[in-house]
């Protein structure tokens, strides 16, 4: 299998620069309308798709990103990993504004969304014990130190629902629980990336100190909109060196994110939802 590299861009990231042969693609998915076309080309030989997480002009708000139609299109197109960029606060002192962290856990208070593409009529559960890929999230470090980056390996990311930012109780209540950082978007795919047998990896840009400083007044829009500005570069960047560590020839991911429903389905063969399998044809087709 040929390896191809998925980018979701967060707030800022709105486009990927030094794709050769690139185009903006129209993806049609039984989940809905993605958040935008679909950027696609070939960076340092590799196929890679970008995704605008909330749309070129920024139209989606955290609960209305179309997470399902965002994965499903994805694989559609032949992606084989997941790199999804997002912007976060931080709840420790030294995960300092303008600082990169790969997310490795996430405590989820999001309340609104789908989180599966599974249901009644085909009932799944998969792991999310570790819920990011450790090879992927691995690259993206490299990718990260190489650029110049101060980057952080391993995180818990609270996944809050927004779009207003905390309370000062919330954020406090957050770093006790030994959170690391906020943010509002990242489990949704997590979850949904893992189900379609997607490695995923979350490379987070921390903008701001959410409100638990004392130091840091309440967070402030354009504060944050400033810092995103500044590290967007540095996020293109990280993502332009990710494909030249990565082997062209897929092999097995050794963590099992492209065997995860090899056990899932619940389901009898003869109870299953027909209508329901039409739509997951390319999530879970492998196994349906």
């Amino acid at each position: 299998m040929q390896t191809m590299l998925g980018v979701i861009g967060g707030s800022g990231v709105y486009q990927i620069d030094g794709l050769e042969g690139a185009s903006w693609v129209r993806v049609k998915s039984p989940w809905g309308k993605p958040s935008d076309e679909v950027l696609v080309g070939r960076l340092g030989g590799m196929p890679v798709a970008f995704l605008p997480r909330h749309g070129r002009g920024h139209v989606h708000d955290p609960a209305s990103v179309p997470y399902r139609a965002n994965i499903d299109a994805l694989k559609r197109l032949g992606c084989t990993d997941v790199l999804a960029v997002s912007a976060v606060g931080s709840l420790r002192e030294d995960f300092v504004p303008g600082d990169f962290v790969i997310v490795d856990q996430f405590i989820d208070r999001t309340r609104s969304r789908p989180t599966s593409f599974f249901g009644p009529g085909c009932v799944a559960h998969v792991s999310l014990a570790d819920p990011t890929c450790p090879r992927l999230s691995a690259l993206a470090v490299e990718a990260a130190t190489a650029e110049g980056l101060t980057v952080h390996r391993g995180a818990t990311y609270i996944a809050m629902e927004g779009p207003q930012f905390s309370t000062r109780a919330e954020s406090r209540l957050y770093r006790s629980w030994g959170a690391d950082v906020i943010g509002m978007t990242g489990l949704s795919e997590a979850r949904l990336a893992r189900e379609a047998e997607l490695c995923y990896a979350s490379v987070a840009m921390v903008t701001d100190y959410d409100c638990w400083h004392e130091g840091h007044g309440a967070v402030d829009v354009a504060q944050v909109v400033a810092v995103v500005q500044a590290n967007a570069a540095a996020a293109r960047g990280l993502v332009a060196r990710l494909p030249g560590l990565m082997p062209p020839d897929r092999a097995p991911c050794p963590h099992g994110c492209d065997r995860a429903l090899d056990h899932a389905i619940m389901t009898a063969p003869d109870r299953r939802d027909p209508d329901l399998l039409a739509k997951l044809d390319v999530v879970a087709g492998r196994v349906l």
